[in-house]
């Protein structure tokens, strides 16, 4: 099977990132071959450094007024892109360049509780203050709206009573670490569609 090679977008902390890298080190097909950021100061970047992975970062100027971002991931042959933590919209023209080939997971049972403004901690406060019996994530593909493209995967996990957004979002996270690399794996070699 031909190398697959992934792009991760991060803004922020990067664990989500650091799972993909300890994932796919050594595999057979699938390759990360950068990490892009719009954060210079994100702790994502120093996980990829660490790792060896090259890293890019980039101005909002730049994301959106120019091709600069896709001649990137163009010029080093980019196959997929993972968002992991990654909090702007992705501009249309990466859009159409790699369609169904963007995904991204978000921290509830979409469609609700997405879209613009809706992540991390307001998301699970949402969910607690609505008196959700569960939550879970979503692995969906990318389009050019907040959290609308196809759903791939779901996974849940049950609101405690005494859950705080914090609590809640440890359980999140745990799911994150379980499912996001393995679907996204399963994706590319075609066992899901």
């Amino acid at each position: 099977m031909a190398e697959n090679r992934l792009a991760i977008f991060a803004s922020g902390s990067g664990t989500n990132a650091e799972e993909f890298f300890r994932y796919f080190n050594h595999h057979p097909f699938i390759k990360i071959v950068a990490l892009l950021s719009n954060n210079p100061d994100a702790f994502a970047l120093k996980r990829a450094d660490n790792q060896g992975i090259p890293i890019n970062v980039f101005s909002k100027n730049s994301f959106y007024k120019s091709d600069e971002t896709l001649t990137y991931l163009q010029s080093n042959l980019i196959s997929h892109i993972v968002l992991a933590g990654f909090m702007w919209l992705i501009p249309e023209n990466i859009v159409n360049e790699y369609k169904s080939r963007i995904y991204n997971i978000h921290p509830a049972l979409l469609p609700k509780y997405g879209g613009k403004g809706m992540y991390g901690d307001r998301v699970h406060r949402a969910v607690i203050e609505n008196g959700e019996a569960e939550s879970g994530i979503s692995i969906h593909y990318v389009n050019n709206k907040f959290d609308e493209g196809k759903i791939i995967f779901q996974a849940k996990c049950p609101v405690l009573l005494d859950d705080t957004p914090d609590s809640l979002a440890g359980r999140i996270h745990q799911l994150e670490y379980a499912h996001y690399p393995r679907v996204i794996e399963e994706v590319i070699s075609g066992k899901i569609q």
